[in-house]
């Protein structure tokens, strides 16, 4: 069994070999290596050490990916880094479909708590899109979306766009000195929904991919974003294992918006119309049909 301070050690290797920023790796190394000296760790274990740590790391580096994680569960050698569990996890969670409703005055509903990587996701995400294809105003659900794939935020984003010559976003990866370009999908399994209003609901668990996907379609003036600023993490991660029982996740990239040549790291996606996240489908709800009575679009 490992001493808390190999824990934290090899914790620090992979934080040093892969966060996006090195250069504030220093600041991380030794605050963590301040307070194991102190003795601060001593006698936790477990989810509290973990929690200890997430806390310290955060606090020397406010990046809400950057995590040493506890799972009850010992975590095998071919679980991929956590992606074969995230795919599982997807896979019960319908990914990440969670519900659609038709509201009156032929308004959609829909409502996405994962977004899913479109090699699985697709055959939902396009199930979903041709539900809300005869609806005449949409309100996208993105309150209790904890996070996902960037390759699925762009799948979504996709059908709200004509064609594939959209150039939404770009990720740099640390590790591999890599850039890549996500562009709105050529070819969709089902209609894209286009010249009608698109409203985006956001609340304090908005996360992740689900940022993504309500900052993209925003920064593009394709949809209007309604509730309360999201927690603001834009980094795309890596997990490592530590131990059987302890991960600790790496953001490795980092998204910079073609529109805004930014991302919402730290800051989250600001609203374009404020109210409490539980009052936000009502907002927009009557925002749409608001707008549909105008005849605006968007």
């Amino acid at each position: 069994m490992l001493t808390n301070a190999q824990i934290i050690e090899r914790a620090l290797d992979r934080i040093g070999a892969g966060y996006v920023f090195p250069e504030r790796v220093p600041v991380i190394d030794g605050a963590l290596r301040r307070r194991l000296a102190a003795g601060e760790y001593e006698g936790l274990t477990g989810a509290a050490l973990c929690a200890a740590v997430t806390a310290h790391l955060q606090e020397a580096c406010p990046d809400q990916h950057l995590r040493l994680l506890w799972s009850d569960t010992p975590r095998t050698a071919d679980e991929g880094g956590g992606q074969a569990a995230f795919r599982a996890l997807l896979a019960a969670e319908n990914q990440g479909v969670r519900r659609f409703e038709h509201l009156d005055g032929n308004i959609a509903l829909l409502d996405v708590r994962r977004i899913a990587d479109p090699g699985s996701g697709a055959p939902a995400i396009g199930a979903a899109m041709q539900l809300a294809a005869g609806s005449d105003a949409l309100l996208f659900d993105l309150r209790a979306c904890r996070g996902g794939s960037p390759e699925g935020a762009a799948l979504w984003c996709s059908y709200f766009f004509p064609d594939g010559d959209v150039h939404l976003n770009d990720i740099h990866d640390r590790p591999a000195g890599t850039t890549r370009q996500y562009w709105t999908a050529a070819h969709l399994p089902a209609p894209r929904y286009l010249d009608r209003p698109v409203f985006v609901l956001t609340g304090p668990a908005t996360f992740s991919g689900g940022e993504d996907v309500a900052y993209t379609l925003q920064a593009h003036g394709r949809a209007v974003v309604v509730g309360e600023r999201t927690r603001g993490g834009a980094h795309p991660t890596e997990r490592y294992p530590v131990t059987d029982h302890v991960t600790v996740t790496v953001p490795t990239a980092r998204t910079v918006s073609t529109v805004t040549a930014t991302n919402w790291e730290g800051t989250g996606v600001t609203p374009d119309i404020p109210a409490p996240a539980e009052e936000a489908p009502g907002v927009a709800h009557r925002e749409a049909l608001s707008r549909l009575r105008d005849g605006r679009s968007g």
